[in-house]
């Protein structure tokens, strides 16, 4: 969402104004790379300061930076205990719960777009989305809980054991590990939206006697971890992240850095979400985010489209098996692809807007690329957070341009032009996304590209899929707040 793209960094509400020149009274700071070497901090109107400068905000900090000089070339993780594979996919999404099924409807440019039947939209001013039909989890969770439980947390438990099927990690082997050594974190934008709605409804319509003491459980965002931990007995490392829909990269990342640190072996990671429903549809028609083409749903997630008039809402569940290359090996687990870094960055300047300088975004993938040892030049597939906003597309398209300089080998797609904005889950599902790329040798269309910006001057993989060997992809995510994620993944090679 946010950062610098996003669905509601879109430019279109508490429109920033872009300030130049000096910060009345605020903190002044060079830069030397990405290192802050000069801090000054300025009383405001003679007024003595204890280290703070409380003003009115600025809507544009101006940040002085440069390009960290190369000293040498960078070098990957070679310990195996801290090299980080990816050894199961798991998903629930508007093409159903098969992997293979859902990248080959993006190979073939289907959208998933459709008109919502979930509940009475017809007063609504957007009624659209891409809505998930015909989702079961029979298999995955018992009848009891699932007649229960928010969507959010059907689609996350049923993603996250598909995952760790295809890791071959199922109930039996599991119970012949050490589950101590295996975390959960999988993250929530909105959480149990529905089982808060009607806990809300409740109390409004009959007096909080007759709210469910399912309420508050399944409304918390930690519960999709808490959930998939209770169900498979996993007690590694285990919460949820919540940054928007920043929140699965921003979970890669955390787990990532837990089988760095060796706390844990195995992580299931990724993120869920489930707010195709009236308060969810209408809390994003109030702040005017979202494309209201009724007329054609199909044709209205447009990324990059220079008619292309705001986000449309998506849903489902992304979720991978991160693992260290070292545990993977032992017990003879199938290697998908590699993560090799990420970053999480803040844009520090607005609830829903991005930087007009792209410098939160282009810092966050600086980072990244940093953190897994590659350099811009190994780069050759973006899938860019392309949101289809005004203000968001151009913005991340411009942090792109800065970090690679020769962008003449790179191709970008937008996975939302046919999935809509899955929000928390936008990540997980935009990760195996970029893994199939890796894995098939196909990337998947940008689709509804019939008016390109003159701007964007990347292939963008226009209405048909294109062949391409991926080198090394980065997958960008940005939320509201100014949050920054960017994740590398990369072939697996010994």
């Amino acid at each position: 969402m946010a950062g610098i793209a996003g669905p509601c960094s879109s430019g279109v509400l508490f429109r920033a104004r872009e300030a130049g020149g000096s910060i009345n009274g605020a903190s002044m700071a060079q830069f030397d790379g990405l290192r802050q070497v000069e801090s000054m901090h300025m009383p405001v109107n003679g007024n003595k300061s204890n280290g703070f400068a409380f003003t009115s905000a600025p809507k544009c900090r101006t940040i002085k930076a440069m390009a960290s000089p190369t000293v040498s070339a960078p070098k990957r993780e070679k310990d195996p205990k801290k090299r980080t594979v990816i050894t199961g996919m798991g998903l629930v999404s508007v093409f159903g719960s098969d992997i293979d099924t859902f990248y080959n409807n993006l190979l073939e440019g289907e959208s998933g777009i459709t008109l919502i039947d979930r509940f009475d939209a017809s007063n609504f001013s957007v009624r659209f989305a891409g809505q998930i039909r015909d989702f079961s989890s029979k298999g995955y969770i018992d009848g009891k809980n699932d007649r229960r439980l928010d969507d959010c947390w059907r689609y996350g438990i049923v993603a996250g054991k598909k995952a760790l099927e295809d890791a071959n990690l199922g109930p039996q082997v599991l119970e012949t590990m050490d589950r101590t050594r295996i975390g959960v974190i999988v993250g929530t934008g909105m959480g149990g939206l529905t089982a808060f709605s009607a806990g809300v409804e409740s109390l409004i319509q009959k007096g909080y006697k007759k709210i469910s003491p399912f309420f508050i459980p399944y409304s918390i965002t930690n519960m999709g971890s808490a959930l998939l931990a209770i169900d498979t007995g996993l007690m590694g490392p285990n919460y949820s992240i919540s940054t928007a829909c920043a929140t699965a990269n921003y979970c890669f990342y955390a787990a990532a850095n837990h089988i760095r640190r060796g706390e844990a072996d195995i992580m299931v990671v990724g993120g869920t979400e489930a707010a195709v429903m009236p308060t969810g549809v209408g809390g994003f028609i109030a702040c005017r985010a979202l494309s209201q083409r009724n007329d054609e749903p199909h044709r209205a997630s447009r990324p990059w489209d220079k008619d292309r008039d705001g986000f449309v809402m998506g849903e489902g569940a992304g979720v991978l098996v991160m693992e260290s290359l070292e545990s993977a090996l032992n017990r003879g687990a199938p290697i998908i692809a590699e993560y090799l870094g990420g970053a999480v960055t803040c844009d520090a300047h607005h609830m829903t807007d991005p930087r007009s300088d792209g410098l939160g975004v282009s810092s966050c993938i600086t980072k990244s690329l940093e953190d897994a040892g590659v350099s811009p030049e190994e780069v050759n597939y973006v899938n860019a957070h392309a949101t289809s906003t005004l203000a968001g597309d151009l913005a991340e398209f411009s942090a792109i341009k800065k970090v690679f300089k020769d962008t003449s080998e790179i191709k970008i797609n937008g996975t939302k032009s046919m999935i809509g904005h899955g929000l928390g889950a936008a990540g997980g599902l935009e990760a195996i996304a970029t893994i199939k790329a890796i894995n098939t040798g196909w990337l998947h269309p940008t689709i509804n590209q019939d008016n390109l910006e003159p701007a964007v001057t990347i292939d963008t993989v226009p209405n048909v899929k294109k062949q391409h060997e991926v080198n090394v992809a980065i997958s960008n995510s940005f939320g509201f707040g100014g949050h920054n994620s960017v994740v590398v993944f990369a072939p697996f090679s010994p």
